[in-house]
């Protein structure tokens, strides 16, 4: 049996959470899309961005001052706006209060095309750039044919893995996709892990981001559990019979079960400190997972309830607003930051999976044989805008303007089936609070 550490732990790690912050519940708009003037490519434009982490700030200033460098016709106006803030500034300033080219988190892109604040961006950016973004940035950048954003970088999902405990409990794991645990056989191991360990707490899930109500980690992380079970979080204008079938409330009633497996993470150490043996998170966790563990850190699919692996997909990216009148000027500042010398430059002071096809394939990280090659190999099997097939990997969130409330009901059932609750009840609950919403605002439909 293996003993829990119980020395002191080192200085906390800071959460690198995913960027969605808090969402309005409604989006109360017109229902049809901005649409900005070319103007003549030249000029001022005005830049905002999110505040993230320090280092990539500094990759997002020099991208600024070596396109300033480059395009002395184009004079530019960066604004940095603190991340805890930043989609609230978005989302409640009127359409001719923002920027030319404002950075915005994927999942809100539909609710900004809703209420005009985003113009589309087909005839602004080049065919190269488009041509050269990754197909898991194409499915998030657009709505009913129309390209409105593109992200510089994506995001991964899996579970690490601390090969030594595994082994020590008999645990076999999967070396990629093709040989993924089933559902059945992940809790399995959960329980040989746990007959090993002193508190049979033996997997992370950051419960310490936090479940329910403004957590869009939970339906980051457990989204895919739906559409890996057959299910989805939304079809057409429509919960029921999408979220609460059979199928879901069965995967979901085996992962309530994970409960009594998993460690709090209070201190947001577990994996780290070897108290846990696995942790379903994103890619935003290796560099702290690699340096801890080194040669014993696993990179493994989550498993398959029955419809294939899925995963989540989609972080920043960047558009044009609305009320822009030099949207020629504002694509060219999107073309310069998606070529392979910014993307480089800023998935490296981040650690994000490159949004470019030609960035991934020169990444050491994401790139053939990277440490990191399964989450580039799960974004380059999208489900794109297309029915969610067992073929498919990475599943974009519903790309509507009804997102924000899709995404608190799930998260609340979520959190009241982790707690032990009625699965099908909870389920339930939150369709009819969806389809309540989409009733009474016109199915959100951007005309």
């Amino acid at each position: 049996m293996r003993t829990k550490r119980t020395e002191p732990r080192g200085a906390l790690r800071a959460a690198a959470v995913l960027a969605v912050p808090a969402l309005a519940l409604t989006a109360c708009g017109t229902g049809g899309g901005g649409g900005a003037e070319a103007g003549d490519g030249e000029g001022l434009i005005t830049i905002w961005a999110h505040q993230g982490q320090d280092r990539e700030v500094v990759a997002l200033q020099d991208a600024v001052d070596a396109f300033s460098d480059t395009h002395p016709d184009i004079t530019v106006d960066l604004t940095l706006i603190p991340e805890a803030d930043y989609t609230t500034t978005v989302t409640t300033s009127s359409p001719d209060e923002l920027p030319d080219v404002l950075e915005f988190d994927g999942p809100t892109m539909a609710s900004l095309v809703y209420n005009g604040k985003l113009s589309p961006i087909d005839d602004f950016v080049s065919e190269e750039t488009r041509a050269n973004a990754t197909d898991s940035i194409l499915a998030q950048g657009t709505i009913d044919g129309s390209l409105y954003g593109l992200g510089v970088f994506d995001s991964g999902l899996g579970v690490y893995g601390n090969a030594a405990l595994l082994d020590e409990a008999g645990v076999a794991y999967p070396e990629g996709l093709e040989d993924a645990w089933t559902a059945e056989e992940f809790t399995d191991a959960l329980a040989a892990l746990a007959a090993e360990d002193e508190d049979g707490r033996v997997l992370d899930v950051k419960q310490n981001y936090g479940f329910g109500s403004g957590s869009e980690w939970t339906t980051y992380a457990f989204s895919p559990v739906v559409w890996s079970a057959g299910g989805s979080l939304i079809e057409g204008d429509s919960a029921d019979g999408a979220l609460n079938t059979p199928g879901t409330v069965e995967a979901l009633s085996l992962v309530q079960e994970w409960a009594a497996y998993t460690d709090a993470n209070t201190d947001d150490s577990a994996f780290v400190s070897e108290d846990v043996a696995l942790s379903l998170v994103g890619h935003w966790e290796y560099p702290n997972y690699s340096e801890a563990l080194g040669e014993d850190l696993v990179v493994l699919p989550l498993p398959d309830f029955g419809n294939g692996v899925k995963t989540g997909q989609g972080s920043w990216a960047w558009g044009v607003s609305g009320a822009s009148d030099n949207g020629s000027a504002a694509g060219e500042f999107i073309d310069f930051l998606m070529a392979d010398e910014q993307v480089a430059a800023l998935t490296s002071a981040n650690g994000a999976p490159p949004g470019t096809r030609s960035a991934v394939e020169a990444s050491d990280l994401y790139g053939p044989g990277g440490d990191l090659a399964l989450f580039a190999d799960q974004l380059a099997a999208t489900c794109g805008e297309g029915p969610v097939t067992a073929d498919c990997v990475s599943v974009p969130r519903p790309v509507t303007a009804g997102y924000p409330v899709i995404t608190r009901q799930f998260a609340d059932a979520f959190a009241t089936i982790w707690e032990g609750g009625d699965v099908s009840e909870a389920l339930d609950d939150a369709v009819t609070a969806i389809d309540t919403d989409f009733a009474d605002n016109d199915s959100f439909t951007i005309s």
